[in-house]
Parts: C-alpha cells; sequence; structure tokens
C-alpha cells in the first residue's frame, strides 16, 4: 500500500477543484451563449391557428387600454406597458413594475407561470409594446408558452374574425404567480458602464432621438425596422440578420438593445429572440435611466 502524504492530497484535491470549477464555467459560458440554459417558449402563432383554439390560451392585448375598450380579440385582457410602469425613486420615468407587484396583478388575472399565452398588438399606438410583454414575461421567467400573434391586430382585422367592445372573458379564479426571475435578460446601467466594449448597443429609437443623444459607442437602427409588410410581421430570421449586418452588426458579440424606456427596444429583442439568435438583452432602464446615472 503507498501511503500519500496530506501534502499530495490537499494538492490534488485544490487541481481538482480548479478543474471542475472551469468545467463549469466552460459550460455555462457555451448554454448562454446558445441560448439553451435560459430558454423560454417563445415564437408566432397564425390568425387561423389562434381563432380555432381561443380557449387554449390567455390573450393579452397590448395596445392602451382605450384601444382594448374600442375594440378588441374576444376574450382578450388589457395589459399595455403604460400600466405597468412607473417613475422609479431615482425619477426614471417607465420603469416596469417589481417582479412581486407583477405577479401580484397576473395572479390576480388568473395567470401564474404555467399559463399559455398569447400577445399582441398593433406596433402602432402599442410601440412595441407586444415585445414588451413578452420580454417582461421572459425576464419574470415564464415557463408555460408565449406567443406573439403574427401581424398583430391587424392580421386579426384583415381576416374580418370576430372583435368585441365588452369583455366577454368570465373571470378567472386568483392565482399564485411564481416569479424566477431571468436577470440574463436586462441589464443594470452600472453592469452597461463597465462592459459596452465588449457589448454591440443597438439604439432603436427615432434618428430624431439619436441625434439629440445617444449612448457612445451605440449603432442606430430604428425599432420600426423590425417589422415588415401590411400586417407589420416581425422580421424573418434570414431578413433579421441581413439588417445587422447591413449596419455592421457583429453577432458573435452579446448584444444589447435599448431605446428611451426599453419599450421599442423590447420590440426588437423580441425579434431578434424569435429569429434564434444567441441571447440579447433588453436595457429596460433605456436612455433615461443612461443619462441620468451616467456622470455618477
Amino acid at each position: 500500500m503507498i501511503n500519500e502524504s496530506p501534502h499530495v492530497r490537499t494538492c490534488c484535491r485544490g487541481t481538482f477543484g480548479k478543474v471542475f470549477v472551469l468545467f463549469i464555467s466552460i459550460v455555462t459560458f457555451y448554454l448562454f451563449s446558445n441560448n439553451i440554459a435560459f430558454a423560454i417558449n417563445l415564437g408566432l402563432i397564425e390568425t387561423i391557428t389562434l381563432k380555432q383554439h381561443l380557449s387554449s390560451w390567455v390573450i393579452l392585448d397590448a395596445r392602451p387600454r382605450a384601444e382594448w375598450m374600442a375594440g378588441h380579440i374576444t376574450g382578450a385582457l388589457p395589459f399595455s406597458w403604460e400600466d405597468y410602469t412607473r417613475t422609479d425613486e431615482n425619477g426614471i420615468p417607465y420603469r416596469v413594475w417589481p417582479p412581486k407587484d407583477l405577479a401580484k396583478a397576473l395572479g390576480e388575472m388568473g395567470i401564474d407561470e404555467n399559463t399559455s399565452i398569447v400577445v399582441y398588438g398593433d406596433t402602432d399606438k402599442s410601440w412595441g409594446g407586444e415585445g414588451w410583454n413578452c420580454w417582461v414575461f421572459a425576464w419574470l421567467g415564464h415557463k408555460g408558452p408565449i406567443r406573439v400573434l403574427a401581424g398583430g391586430i391587424q392580421a386579426w382585422r384583415n381576416n374580418n374574425f370576430p372583435f368585441e367592445t365588452v369583455s366577454s372573458k368570465v373571470k378567472m379564479p386568483a392565482r399564485r404567480y411564481q416569479v424566477r426571475l431571468n436577470p440574463q435578460f436586462d441589464i443594470a446601467t452600472e453592469e452597461l458602464k463597465k462592459t459596452k466594449s465588449g457589448l454591440t448597443l443597438i439604439d432603436t429609437r427615432s434618428t430624431l432621438e439619436w441625434l439629440k443623444g445617444k449612448i457612445p459607442g451605440a449603432i442606430h437602427i430604428n425599432w420600426t425596422d423590425f417589422y415588415s409588410g401590411k400586417d407589420k410581421r416581425p422580421l424573418s430570421p434570414d431578413a433579421l440578420k441581413q439588417l445587422l449586418q447591413k449596419h455592421g452588426v457583429d453577432l458573435q458579440k452579446p448584444i444589447v438593445y435599448y431605446c428611451t424606456g426599453g419599450i421599442r427596444s423590447g420590440y426588437a429583442w423580441l425579434v431578434h429572440q424569435l429569429a434564434g439568435l444567441p441571447v440579447a438583452r433588453n436595457y429596460e432602464g433605456g436612455f433615461e435611466a443612461w443619462k441620468r446615472r451616467s456622470s455618477k
């Protein structure tokens, strides 16, 4: 029998520990880069499919409440960013509600983390809020399927499918929405300041907003370039890649989208995710947060 000295055993344990930590780090990086570790069940749904299976989904209207009241898809519930954002303690507007408050509101609507959800908007008065909705659910760690209505309310209307002005949705029993926060879908201002040299920042605001001020090093792509056609459908994966490459975006670098307060950039984030590209982040604080904190 060979007796190992305590020194040898200690060295072996130390070496094994370092190798194990390195292995875990590599696997984690690989999974994150390939959108596996933090996968969300996100996709498009066609109007005809939704019409045939209305009762299988909870439908959320991302347009302003006044638009929902004027006419909405049968059974749809209002869920506009205008109703679930606030000015935070630092005076930054358009900040998403804290997770616990969102969870409470969703639970009262009869929604939990496993609910099958369809979101729609109009990419006009909704300001891309359908994308923001999807981003919120991904951030909260939603487990159930999340679908975006392809073509939105325009496609539904163009097919002459039914609308209602008074909600026919039977109030569902309250549920408990359990949050499992996915912070990797957001980025804080301080982290952005420290790491932006290794990121590709895409400013999705209008040209006028861009000319008035931007985050240094950002690339400008208006959020309206992320959809096409009369129904304003999200760009196809190939079309999105062409758009990004046209503007010199390095697809091998992590991408962060931003606008004024995370709404329009949330739509760009949605299109990015639908295209199956590596995980992107939505700077939810947006330029409003940047211009207030960048000098601190």
